[in-house]
């Protein structure tokens, strides 16, 4: 079978103490490593370029994640993408399933598990998200914060698929210092709203964001937005649901979300779990 090339794309700042396990985690895979550089100040350049690293430097004077990735995605060469931050590594075990999806994944974008791994914690959380797809002039990112590619794949024809391939995930920062960034993107989130009314994206993150820091009235009334400006997807709905459940005690609306969500996808494991504790709860509930 043919070989597939494979460029990887980085986007990164001040990273000289986790590049390099970065890069040691990938450079048997891809082909070529494009870096771009938002303005390091300590040795991060250097070591991209000791790798081979085709290293660029970008004006971030004005936030915007996605166009950082997107000039880099423009000097690409090869026929496939593979995107990874700095504080990330391709988990060696699975990585030849990264190789499996090129030669037989069409025009798919690939979701990677990611291990989210927290300084002073042994636990670490997984989400999932894309970080292999084709390299292709539609597919680009979107977001000045918490960019994605998954929309313009879609919008393009493509579609989203699970790959199998791990990556490990390492925060090294501490409370303050996540609660700072927090912050930031919260505010980042909140000019993308105002400057595209009719982008719902941001919501999500905000939610998410509200949430990491504990204000669970403000994370609530994202969820309820997004509910409203997305009445079809049963996420949503649950979401809803969720925030109304556990943290506004409202058991009667809770239900009427769950059941939304449920009528929108039958059998959807998760709202079916939640309206049979609300039918162990009360009895008043299961009305």
């Amino acid at each position: 079978m043919q070989h597939r090339t494979v460029s990887l794309c980085m986007i990164v700042k001040n990273e000289e103490q986790r590049i390099s396990n970065c890069l040691d985690s990938v450079k048997a895979v891809v082909d070529e490593m494009i870096v771009v550089d938002t303005g390091s100040t300590d040795g991060t350049v250097r070591i991209a370029a000791q790798y081979g690293a085709k290293v660029s430097c970008f004006d971030f004077s004005t936030v915007d994640f996605a166009a950082a990735r997107n000039f880099g995605l423009a000097q690409a060469s090869c026929q496939w993408i593979l995107v990874l931050d700095a504080d990330e590594v391709l988990e060696a075990r699975t990585a030849p399933l990264a190789r499996r999806c090129m030669d037989f994944g069409g025009n798919a974008g690939h979701f990677f598990a990611r291990r989210n791994h927290y300084a002073g914690s042994r636990r670490f959380t997984t989400d999932y998200v894309v970080r292999l797809f084709p390299n292709r002039m539609e597919y680009r990112f979107r977001g000045r914060v918490h960019e994605t590619v998954d929309a313009s794949i879609l919008a393009a024809g493509g579609r989203l698929q699970r790959s199998g391939v791990f990556i490990d995930h390492s925060s090294s920062q501490g409370e303050e210092e996540r609660r700072r960034k927090n912050e930031w993107y919260i505010e980042l989130l909140k000019e993308e709203l105002a400057a595209n009314p009719g982008d719902d994206r941001p919501l999500d993150f905000l939610a998410a964001e509200y949430h990491q820091l504990g204000r669970l009235d403000l994370a609530a009334d994202a969820a309820e937005r997004l509910a409203e400006v997305r009445p079809l997807d049963p996420r949503a709905h649950l979401s809803a649901g969720i925030y109304r459940l556990i943290h506004k005690a409202d058991p009667f609306s809770a239900r009427a979300a769950f059941e939304q969500a449920l009528k929108l996808r039958p059998g959807y494991v998760e709202a079916l779990s939640f309206l049979r504790k609300l039918d162990a709860r009360s009895p008043e509930t299961a009305k």
